[in-house]
Formats: structure tokens, sequence, C-alpha cells
């Protein structure tokens, strides 16, 4: 007998998203059972959207967060599969028909995770650079997952009522409450998979202020305390080996420059900020296009920075260097892309002189046996993640990844400080019990069991 599908789409305050997200379900080559969206307390038009699109609407009658929405949406769901997506997602026609495939095939399947796919929807380059990292981890992670996510995922229903659903008690924001799930569900030896084939598109726009806080506050902090509790950390997604060691050489490189800055001052600062002024030239180029006052402005003080210390302190070869390699990159970007070879050529060219700018720079830094631990420290973290880079460069050109390297190494220092934020908390006792029960589990629990005993 074909498996039956109810999709589950929590939603707050977000009418225009969910409006793409629902319209390209219509264009599915399978088609749900039903589509429940749970709204959790939307001021804006998200309720008559979903209304429109003939999705059966629940509400959490106020702000309690997606954990509770889902776990609402799946007790009123009637498919054997619950498929949750997230709001700022579209799905692809073959993704629902996909995701019963792998159930069909595997019967000792429990719940199905896919990926965000290679072409997010917002195009500034912190989007863009984020949605592409999320789509790398799980494209190349293992196929036996240890945990959920809920971006994309499905679960058989009963199977999510038998372990509690999302723990609605600890998470009431959008945080990792489907990794601890996915954490219970391992540790109840069910089988989870990621398919990497099964995929959506993310609308989300990010911004650096909103990728810090989030990856900082709603994904480093309780991650962590979840691994502090569980005792739990598999060598998988961001949690892999590499990615431990990245931080760890993260917090080294920190930790140097801090300490050169503090004993050679601007002798110090002045050649890397040049080099870091380079790598930025994707970010650079891609604020100038879409006119970003914040983008520009910061390039213009950071340029301005450069040629003014280096004037000061006499490193004066610094000044043309750079500033040819910036009007080089900007004329290139501007001029160059109405022939494939001229385009090619001069992205050689232009590349090349860049990567030998900064060769050049890195001989004003302090002659001391802490600069080459300093550069070999950087070097080691960036053949770690050579592949990602490379992944990078394949999707959006070299300048793009060279410029995501810096947003990288940010990456790593505050999911670091996050970890020991976490460790802190857990050791002063302000998380909950490790052997606290998830308040939300009985409830569903129960309401399993009534279902199976009713008439």
């Amino acid at each position: 007998m074909a498996l039956s599908v109810s999709l589950v789409i929590p939603v707050y305050n977000a009418a225009r998203d969910l409006q793409q997200c629902l319209a390209s379900l219509s264009s599915s080559s399978a088609s749900p059972l039903e589509c429940i969206v749970v709204d959790d307390g939307s001021t804006d038009d998200s309720v008559k959207i979903a209304t429109q699109h003939g999705a059966k609407v629940l509400s959490t009658n106020g702000r309690c967060g997606p954990a509770r929405a889902r776990n609402l949406g799946a007790k009123a769901a009637s498919g054997d599969i619950v498929v949750f997506l997230d709001a700022d997602v579209c799905v692809y026609p073959d993704t629902i028909s996909k995701i019963i495939a792998e159930f069909a095939r595997d019967p000792e399947i429990d719940a199905v995770m896919g990926s965000y796919d290679h072409s997010p929807s917002a195009p500034n380059f912190i989007s863009q650079y984020r949605n592409l990292m999320h789509c790398f981890v799980h494209q190349h992670s293992n196929r036996g997952a240890t945990t959920f996510w809920s971006g994309c995922g499905a679960m058989r229903r009963q199977v999510f009522l038998d372990v509690g659903g999302f723990d609605e008690s600890h998470y009431h924001a959008p945080a990792i409450e489907d990794i601890e799930l996915g954490y219970r569900l391992a540790a109840a030896n069910r089988k989870l998979a990621l398919s990497a084939d099964i995929m959506v598109k993310h609308l989300k726009r990010w911004s650096l202020r909103s990728m810090i806080e989030t990856d900082f506050f709603h994904r480093a902090i309780p991650w962590s305390e979840l691994t502090f509790r569980s005792g739990r950390m598999p060598n998988d997604l961001n949690l892999r080996i590499s990615q431990r060691i990245s931080v760890v050489l993260a917090f080294l490189v920190v930790l140097l420059g801090v300490y050169q800055t503090v004993r050679w001052h601007v002798h110090f600062l002045t050649p890397l900020f040049a080099i870091f002024f380079i790598l930025l030239s994707g970010y650079w180029i891609e604020g100038s296009e879409n006119q970003s006052r914040f983008v520009m402005a910061l390039m213009m003080s950071v340029l301005g920075l450069i040629v003014a210390l280096s004037y000061w302190f006499r490193m004066y070869p610094i000044i043309p260097l750079v500033l040819v390699a910036w009007l080089a990159l900007f004329t290139r970007h501007r001029y160059a892309y109405s022939r494939e070879k001229w385009r090619r050529w001069t992205g050689m060219l232009v590349g090349g002189y860049c990567l030998l700018v900064m060769v050049c720079v890195t001989f004003y830094l302090p002659w001391h046996a802490l600069r080459f631990l300093f550069l070999v420290i950087m070097l080691t973290v960036l053949v770690l993640n050579k592949q990602f880079y490379l992944f990078l460069a394949g999707e959006k050109g070299k300048f793009f990844a060279l410029a995501a390297i810096p947003f990288h190494l940010l990456y790593f220092v505050y999911s670091g400080v996050g970890f020991m934020v976490a460790l802190l908390r857990y050791s002063l006792g302000k998380v909950y019990r490790p052997d606290a029960k998830v308040k939300g589990a009985v409830p569903l629990a129960k309401e399993a069991k009534a279902k199976v005993a009713g008439p």
C-alpha cells in the first residue's frame, strides 16, 4: 500500500516566503495527503496566504516557537509520513516523491532529511555564503545520519509520537530542537538517513549580524550544551574532527594575532589588513553592486586606513600594490563579462596579481618565529577546509571563495567561544539536568496510545 504524506509547516511572520513555499508545492510530482500550516502568533498575512492555498491552518495561540508548532501539526496529521518544511524553503517537483521513495525502499528507515540546493535565492554575499555552507555540510556528510533536520525532514508519524516529538519545553525559539530530536532518535536505535539528492531551495536573506547571532546564540551554545548533556559528539556534519581542529587553530591564530599586535602594533596590523582586504574583494564587489552603504563605507575606511598606516610607517610599496589590486578587481568585474574568453584571461591575470600582492605584503610582517607560526597555522586551517573552498569556487568563483575565508575563520572563532560559554554554564549547573524529562514527550506518547486504543 502506498505511503501517505502529511506536510507540516510552522510559520511566524513569513508571509512572503510562505507564499513561495506553498506555490512550489503545486508543481510537486507527488501530491501530499494534506498540508498543515501552523501559525505561531503571526501578525502579518501568513494565515491568509495559507488559507488561500488550501492549507489546513492551526494555531499555537501565541508565540511558542517552532517546536510547539511542529508538534501540533504532527499530532493533527493523518499521513503515515510527516514531512516537516520550513516556511522559507521551496520544494522541487521531485522532492516529495524522493522522500516517499526513501521510505518505500527501506521499511526500516524511521526518518529522512534532505539538503539545501546549490543556488540560494537571496543574492547578497552573506546569504550565498551561509546557505552554501549548509548545503556543503549536508552534501558531504554520511548517509547514516546521527541527527535530524526539520528544514526538509520526514519521519514516520508513529515514530515521531513514540519518541515524544520536539522538546517544546526547552526550545521556545528556533534553535536546535531538530538536532536534539535526532539525538533522541539515535539513542533509541532508530534508523536515520541523509539523502543528499532530496533538495529544497532556501529563501532566507542573511545579514552579517543575523548570521552571527543565529550561529552563536541559537546553534553554537545550545548545541554544545546538548553535547555535554548527551555525552555524544559524532564525527559528522558540523562536528567533524576537521572542524573541531579548525576551531582550535582559529583560536591560536587569534591569540597569536593579539600578541603580535600588542608587541609590534601597526607593523603587524598594516600588512595583515592589506592581506585581508584583498581576500575580501568578492565581498566588496558584491556590496558595491547592491549599493550597500555599510559595505562601501567599510571598504573605503579599511582602504584609507591601509594607505594612511603604510605612509605613516614608511611601508610605501604596500600603497600602490593594494590600490592597483583594488582598481584591477573592480575594473575586471565591471567590464570583463561580455566575452567568456576575455573574462577567463582577465580573471587569471587579476587573480595572479592579487596572489602576488598578498605574498609580497607578508614580507612586511615582523621577522620573528611567531610570524611563521602564524602563517603556518593559517595555511593549516585552509588545507583542512580546502574541499569547502573548492566547492565555493566551483559554485561562485575563486574570488567568492577567497572572500569566504575570513568569514569562515570568524565562524570557527565564535563557535569556539560558544562552546566555552556552554561549558561554563554546564559546569555551573545552569542548564537543565541530563535526566530531566522532556515535557512535550509525555502528552504526545499518551495521545498516540489513546489513538491506538480508541474506536
